[in-house]
């Protein structure tokens, strides 16, 4: 019994500790008082904890102000160097490595290009890249990698959580690539290893376009498309975590061949290389797939038909038949899971959006149900066309609010 007590009050402590510390990160700089009112908690506990993480240096003084009548009310914040984050953006060509402060600060980088499709045909060089990458960014940034609270993986494909981390490309032959066996040969540091959509999706629900809604898909489109969905402020994964992959839904029934090996997928028809296809670029251009990254000949060339639909017919027929493809999925999304908010991002998403975002919006009401469409907002991310290894950034920052700042 006596275990049991104490097992239950330390318990208590760091859902304390997690409950203070969240507020404090996202809600700050807050005075003592204010914590009270909005976790609950009493002065008495507020006070304890708060001495631990200032006894940590996890949270520091942010200056003070004026109370009602009484002694001024010293603000707090969480401390920005109390430890630093590693996000690592696994595109189909490219190893991105950034290494960020608490407040997400970019504080060093290091990037490596890649085969196409490279993690899921030969993964140990790619796995090389990554530690590469791990040991340059804490050198470069003088990091102490002892204050590297952890290191979040966005990759491309389905993440298959369990006792072993395992992903799956869809686009390519080998699957149940073991990525987090494969990195613990060369790294110590603790991992968190999640599809990239999924990751720059939590970002944006935290500190973008997704920030006050509890209900939400971040649909986000590169050369590939893929989709956070967010219910209850929760990421739904589906029961193997493959959900999400949005852009292998079927729009056209015995349609386009998919890279997939399917035909009809969305993908086929909105993703930036099937753009360039239409429009005739064929495979110039071929680049950096998944929802996250695309290279620079397949990027510009995106970009240079998105500018010349202005004036040049062939442009805006195929800007016009994307918004009308995007559309549908969109409202799919919206009649299968009735979010707040619909938030299109991806680089290639944002120049579609830029450009035709009421065309989108036309089409999605034509294919959606009235009533949860007049419900849904239909906007861009807010973070940046390629933001997935600061979407990966927040995967161990996640764990490190959850246990109370626990190392």
């Amino acid at each position: 019994m006596g275990q049991m007590n104490r097992r239950t009050v330390r318990d208590l402590r760091r859902g304390n500790r997690s409950t203070l510390l969240r507020q404090l990160y996202f809600r700050g700089p807050v005075s003592r008082q204010e914590l009270g009112t909005l976790t609950g908690l009493s002065s008495g506990s507020v006070s304890n904890v708060v001495g631990e993480l200032l006894a940590d240096e996890l949270v520091e003084e942010a200056g003070s102000v004026e109370s009602d009548g009484g002694r001024p009310r010293t603000l707090l914040r969480v401390t920005p160097g109390g430890g630093h984050l590693i996000g690592v953006d696994v595109g189909e060509t490219h190893v991105r490595v950034e290494l960020f402060d608490l407040a997400l600060t970019e504080l060093a980088r290091w990037e490596h290009p890649l085969t196409p499709g490279g993690l899921e045909r030969d993964p140990e060089p790619v796995v090389g890249h990554i530690l590469t990458g791990l040991d340059a960014v804490v050198d470069k940034s003088g990091a102490s990698p002892e204050a590297v609270i952890g290191v979040g993986v966005g990759v491309p494909g389905v993440v298959e959580q369990g006792d072993e981390v395992l992903v799956h490309g869809p686009t390519a032959g080998r699957e149940a690539v073991p990525l987090e066996r494969l990195l613990r040969t060369g790294t110590e540091l603790p991992l968190f290893i999640d599809n990239g959509a999924t990751a720059q999706g939590q970002a944006e629900m935290w500190f973008g376009a997704g920030r006050g809604a509890d209900n939400a898909v971040i649909a986000l489109i590169g050369s590939g498309v893929g989709a956070a969905i967010v219910t209850a402020g929760v990421p739904y994964r589906g029961a193997t975590s493959s959900a999400g992959e949005w852009g292998h839904t079927v729009v056209q029934v015995g349609g386009r061949a998919c890279r997939c090996g399917a035909v009809g997928c969305l993908e086929a028809y909105v993703g930036a290389q099937a753009v360039l296809d239409r429009y005739g670029h064929g495979a110039r251009g071929a680049g950096k797939g998944g929802a996250g990254g695309a290279g620079e000949d397949q990027q510009a060339a995106f970009a240079a038909i998105v500018g010349a639909a202005g004036s040049e017919t062939r442009a805006r027929e195929v800007l016009e038949e994307t918004a009308a493809y995007l559309g549908a999925g969109i409202a799919d999304l919206i009649n299968l899971f009735n979010p707040e908010r619909i938030i299109l991002g991806g680089w290639a998403g944002l120049l579609l959006g830029g450009r035709v975002l009421p065309r989108i919006r036309a089409a999605t009401a034509s294919y959606a149900l009235r009533r949860p469409y007049a419900q849904t907002e239909i906007g861009l991310a807010e973070l940046g066309p390629d933001a997935v290894a600061l979407g990966a950034a927040t995967l161990p920052l996640a764990h490190f609010l959850a246990t109370g700042g626990a190392r």
